[in-house]
């Protein structure tokens, strides 16, 4: 899908405030105020806050697909900005509530992923994503999205970019020290697409008397051969831009003699796909 020339992408990683939604609003709209970019990507559940202690707190915060007050209010945001947003959110669609990123364009209707793989206490707010990732088109760009805890699976990324993906935009809230940045290097090579871990910083409990969860920071943009462009660190609010050539996702040459895509032995990989007789999703 890529085009050549520089396409600027910013990341904005910051401390969303538990269950207060028109707070989080607020503070992306001063966290982007002055950046330009074709595409801007946000943590996992920017909107509002991670430690949402139960289902009805979630659900009262959640944004609906249609007539929802605060996805019009980052449409006009990605209208205003003349962007792209990717942008962390619960989602609210008929009886089901999901862990959802919402990709919002100007002059277009939002897109939504819904989370696959849930982590940990997830699972009691949430239900697990049900169709498979998409990619969509932005400038001549193919932005595919994936969340978090998506990264340990690697068949995620590796669909977005047999979709198209130049880009894989992931929002996050990382609590793991370190290895899905680590590890997002690997899937930016392995795909030979640039990919944007936005994770977000601060602290979280689920109770006064919970441990609480520390987010680890490290946002970082990779380009297609995992060479690190940006990194923040553990602890910094701060929106960053940084120009990328999308052009360079069309090269799946890994050496002259190595395909990413056609060197594969899909003959060999069924068993990928057999199913899992033990079921997914287990308690952790």
């Amino acid at each position: 899908m890529a085009n050549p020339g520089n396409y600027r992408v910013g990341l904005f990683q910051f401390a969303p405030r538990l269950g207060d939604r028109r707070a989080n609003l607020e503070a992306i709209e001063a966290g982007l105020e002055g950046a330009e970019a074709e595409l801007f990507v946000l943590p996992e559940l920017a909107t509002s806050g991670y430690a949402l202690q139960e289902r009805q707190a979630a659900l009262a915060i959640a944004e609906r697909p249609e007539g929802s007050e605060g996805l019009e209010r980052l449409q006009a945001l990605a209208e205003r900005k003349d962007a792209a947003l990717v942008v962390g959110l619960p989602l609210h669609e008929g009886d089901k509530l999901f862990n959802a990123s919402a990709l919002l364009r100007p002059g277009r209707d939002p897109v939504f992923y819904r989370k696959l793989h849930l982590f940990y206490r997830e699972r009691e707010l949430f239900e697990p994503g049900d169709r498979p990732p998409e990619v969509h088109e932005h400038r001549g760009l193919g932005i595919g999205v994936m969340i978090c805890f998506d990264w340990v699976f690697p068949e995620t990324a590796r669909l977005l970019a047999l979709a198209g993906a130049d880009l894989i935009a992931h929002p996050s809230n990382l609590v793991l020290p370190g290895f899905a940045q680590a590890a997002m290097v690997t899937r930016s090579v392995e795909n030979g697409v640039f990919s944007v871990t936005c994770n977000r910083v601060g602290e979280e409990s689920y109770t006064d008397e919970a441990k609480p969860l520390r987010f680890t920071g490290l946002s970082q943009l990779l380009d297609t051969r995992g060479e690190r462009r940006i990194r923040f660190d553990e602890v910094e609010t701060r929106c960053a831009v940084v120009e990328i050539d999308p052009a360079a996702a069309a090269d799946k040459m890994l050496t002259p003699r190595n395909h990413l895509i056609e060197d594969r032995r899909v003959d060999f990989y069924g068993e990928l796909t057999a199913g899992n007789d033990e079921g997914g999703n287990h308690d952790a």
